[in-house]
């Protein structure tokens, strides 16, 4: 009998790529614009995870996207999207955004607050079919359904809980209370590894200790074990590796 042996990758929080352009300052998990690490070029088919906080007033204006699922997670303030499907929407702490960019689509990401900043994580990931229809979609989550237990808000199911992508991937959020545990058990563990991200706090997950702002890839494993240390917040991506 063959055995598996778990394979991981560790990215501390301080080691990511630093952009900080005035209005706004983000930090990139992996290679993006100006950073660039061999290395580090993606999760499997999550290509790019940047924590952003943009100036009040100030925001990415309109640009173009082909071929890739673009997920927006507010986690503090009001972030504007425009866009040439005709879109208009105000997204905020709680809501997910999922845009299908497929044959090409146009965008903007303004901050909808003059004063205040927006901080929000802007998520890539490779989709399963190339130009398809754009589409545009967003949601309001419950933050409740998250404490102290798992809360699905992605999957590649239209019928499903939270937004749907062209792509088997599953993304959860908890929010654990300190010393509360949870275990995920992968939907894919075949051909699927889970990157897991601390929001806040701090966490063991499969005995490996992480603080706020911390990424943790893990693959060739059917469950992670996660615990949390103090009052934690964490979002977890299963996605295909190849």
């Amino acid at each position: 009998m063959s055995t598996v042996t778990e394979t991981s990758v560790l990215h501390k929080a301080n080691s990511r790529g630093d952009a900080n352009h005035g209005w706004l300052h983000s930090r990139h998990t992996f290679s993006f614009a100006k950073y660039y690490n061999p290395h580090r070029m993606n999760f499997g088919v999550l290509r790019v995870l940047n924590d952003d906080i943009v100036s009040g007033g100030m925001g990415f204006g309109t640009h173009p996207h082909h071929n890739m699922e673009i997920i927006s997670i507010p986690l503090e303030g009001d972030l504007k999207h425009t866009d040439n499907m005709g879109n208009e929407t105000i997204i905020k702490s709680g809501d997910i955004q999922v845009m299908s960019a497929g044959t090409g689509v146009a965008h903007s990401e303004m901050n909808a607050n003059k004063t205040e900043e927006v901080k929000f994580l802007q998520i890539w990931v490779i989709p399963n079919k190339e130009n398809v229809t754009p589409r545009y979609d967003q949601i309001t989550l419950n933050p409740e359904d998250r404490k102290d237990k798992l809360q699905q808000v992605l999957s590649p199911n239209e019928d499903d809980s939270g937004v749907w992508v062209h792509q088997d991937a599953y993304f959860n959020m908890t929010d654990l209370s300190k010393g509360k545990a949870v275990e995920y058990k992968l939907n894919t563990p075949s051909t699927n590894g889970v990157y897991a991200f601390i929001l806040k706090g701090k966490a063991n997950i499969n005995g490996q200790q992480l603080e706020e702002r911390d990424g943790y890839g893990v693959w060739n494993i059917e469950k992670l074990n996660i615990t949390a240390v103090n009052d934690t917040e964490i979002l977890l991506m299963e996605v295909p590796m190849n």
